[in-house]
């Protein structure tokens, strides 16, 4: 349900306005799904590699690949905005895969969970698809991208409000900051 929802928001997004409200609204569902799938998981006294691998894919695709994909439907078009959201997407990857290898070395409480986060978690990105709803609602799409343009008609061109996306992949991928988990 999860890459459904995530998959929708992608899709969806393209070139209207009302596409694109539907595309955001869809993304926080990739949460709930993330939550609701490892409860029944838990549930179920289940667990496996196959699931956990699962489990992170969905997460890349509603966190990562779909909130990229709605940042460039919203105008981070350039090939620098492009490169900037792949770094994102690719950070967003590596932070997963690397939770995925060290899962089992990271100290645990009692009941068997890791103590915290390294790094940033990717569902954190959901912060960048509030901020994109944002600035939806204020109009602040295609021409009119907060902080506008630099380097315009150049090979550089790039909207520096793509750099948010790019810090947010360093911090996804930081093995200096650590959040507790809940």
């Amino acid at each position: 349900m999860s890459i459904f929802s995530s998959l929708h928001s992608c899709l969806d997004a393209p070139n209207r306005e009302s596409h694109l409200g539907w595309a955001l609204a869809f993304l926080p569902f990739g949460l709930f799904f993330d939550f609701l799938d490892g409860k029944v998981a838990r549930w179920r006294k289940k667990s496996s590699l196959m699931g956990q691998e699962l489990d992170s894919l969905a997460d890349l695709i509603s966190f990562g690949v779909a909130p990229a994909m709605v940042a460039f439907s919203i105008g981070l078009r350039t090939t620098a905005d492009t490169v900037g959201l792949t770094f994102f997407v690719l950070c967003g990857l590596t932070r997963l895969a690397r939770f995925n290898v060290t899962v089992a070395v990271l100290p645990k409480d009692a009941s068997g969970k890791s103590k915290y986060f390294e790094g940033t978690p990717i569902p954190t990105s959901l912060g960048l698809d509030a901020l994109m709803g944002y600035w939806l609602q204020q109009g602040w799409i295609l021409d009119n991208i907060p902080l506008g343009t630099l380097f315009e008609g150049t090979p550089l061109e790039f909207h520096p409000a793509v750099l948010l996306f790019m810090i947010h992949g360093c911090m996804m991928t930081s093995k200096t900051i650590r959040i507790p988990k809940p």
